[in-house]
């Protein structure tokens, strides 16, 4: 069974894709970036302002799917600039403090929209 998960209290999809998929217990969230769900454009501020407007959408997006930021077992984070690493993780912590799940971030050349920031994340349904 394949469900589509959709919200209006986080960013509407930006191409041909769904904000999560929920199947075999699992929620498959597409990566989220730093806009403003109420306006659909990229907030302003530095990484650790889009960093949190980040999780916010992740977790209003689980939310829907009856799961949250609790039931994360993986994330996967990008970010514009590694140099920029300690500002993401220190936001970062305050969402994942107990139990964090398993992670990886990479640095990559681009992202859309030109944000700092994009995560991605699976979690339980």
């Amino acid at each position: 069974m394949r469900e589509v998960i959709s919200t209006k209290d986080a960013p509407q999809a930006i191409g041909p894709y769904s904000q999560a998929i929920k199947a075999n217990g699992f929620i498959f969230a597409s990566g989220q970036i730093a806009i403003d769900p109420a306006t659909q454009q990229v907030i302003a501020g530095d990484l650790a302002a889009q960093t949190d407007r980040v999780l916010r959408n992740l977790s209003e997006i689980l939310e829907a799917a009856g799961s949250g930021l609790g039931r994360v077992v993986r994330t996967t984070v990008f970010l514009k600039n590694m140099g920029e690493f300690t500002a993401m993780n220190e936001v970062y912590a305050k969402y994942f403090s107990s139990a964090p799940p398993a992670r990886s971030t990479v640095e990559v050349s681009r992202l859309p929209k030109d944000v700092l920031v994009e995560i991605d994340v699976i979690a339980l349904a």
